[in-house]
């Protein structure tokens, strides 16, 4: 039998943990991946696009237990009553490629991109960060406060989005729970004073959601609306200040998706792999501004699926389902069909 997380139960399940809880410990899980990096397969996303949005699949392992993800973005959809982002996601056991674990992943990606980004916060921004800006206050927005709260200890959140239904949704659903939140006049406003800095947004077009001179010394940028060919937030000078070093999960997924597929080829990055395992230095001062050129990747799908199978085993979140057909012969798969009525009978 393959273990299986519909949606009814993946919200319980976080619901009864708390979603807080879920976010720092995919958060922990994530971490320790991208530690072992180095042991995993890794490819850009194989992604089908058309004008109206795009759906993906991203795949991984690291040689024990096989992920995969399926996704799509297309970012109309609210507008017709629809999610942005759908998707589900399985594990395999690599020594007999049976899959062993199935989950929604719509919630569920919200979560893991909530958790990369508080991991690589809590690795990148300043230690006394105190101050959230979200540009953005779509469905990921709420999760990207949950978890920087959660790694960081923020409690001040900003935010602007030119919908006010969203921020009105936002300030709605977070000052219950302890956040004090501040409905910004403009961007510009959202981002003055903030330690940390996340731009969500999902329209697929080249935008300008941050301008470089809102961008204040010793900021942490945390960028993840840019996930596509042709999608950007940032205007690309903010790049190529002196004083910011960007930092990314795959390069050959990066230059094609993220903020840096406006850079040449060799616009230089920083692998954060490489700063989790101390072979590269993360922040060097105070005053440095770190970019995360956040895309998304396969690895931090397999980190979510692991946490979550790990948690719900033997629990009531978790229903079997009986995906592989196994014949008492394993050379004989016809024989599951018993004795067919000849045609015509």
């Amino acid at each position: 039998m393959t273990l299986f997380v519909d949606v009814r139960n993946m919200v319980r399940w976080v619901v009864e943990t708390g979603p807080e809880r879920v976010i720092a410990g995919i958060a922990e899980y994530v971490e320790d991946d991208f530690r072992r990096w180095e042991s995993f397969d890794k490819i850009p996303r194989v992604g089908s696009h058309t004008p109206f949005g795009v759906i993906e699949l991203m795949p991984t392992s690291d040689g024990e237990t096989y992920a995969f993800k399926y996704v799509n973005g297309h970012p109309s959809n609210p507008a017709r009553g629809y999610q942005t982002v759908s998707a589900f996601g399985a594990l395999a056991d690599v020594h007999n490629g049976y899959p062993v674990f199935l989950a929604e992943m719509t919630l569920l990606t919200a979560l893991r991109t909530a958790a990369t980004s508080a991991v690589v916060a809590r690795l990148l921004a300043r230690p006394d960060s105190r101050r959230l800006a979200l540009i953005g206050a779509g469905s990921q927005s709420e999760f990207q406060a949950l978890g920087m709260r959660a790694l960081l200890g923020i409690r001040e959140v900003a935010v602007w989005d030119t919908d006010p239904d969203a921020m009105a949704k936002l300030a709605r659903n977070l000052t219950p729970l302890g956040f004090d939140v501040t409905v910004a006049a403009s961007a510009q406003e959202a981002v003055r004073g903030a330690d940390v800095v996340t731009t969500c947004t999902a329209d697929k077009a080249r935008a300008v959601v941050l301008r470089p001179e809102w961008v204040e010394p010793g900021v942490h940028l945390n960028a993840i609306g840019g996930d596509c060919p042709g999608k950007t937030e940032l205007d690309p000078s903010i790049l190529l200040r002196d004083d910011v070093t960007v930092f990314v999960e795959f390069p050959p997924q990066t230059r094609i998706e993220g903020e840096i597929q406006a850079m040449p080829a060799d616009f230089p990055v920083t692998e954060l792999w490489e700063v989790f395992t101390g072979r590269a230095p993360g922040r060097t001062s105070a005053a440095q501004v770190t970019l995360f050129d956040s895309v998304g990747f396969a690895i931090e799908d397999h980190s979510a699926l692991r946490y979550v199978r790990d948690q719900v085993r033997g629990t009531p979140w978790v229903d079997d389902v009986d995906l592989v057909a196994e014949p008492e012969d394993p050379k004989d798969l016809f024989g599951m069909l018993g004795a067919l009525t000849p045609i015509g009978s």
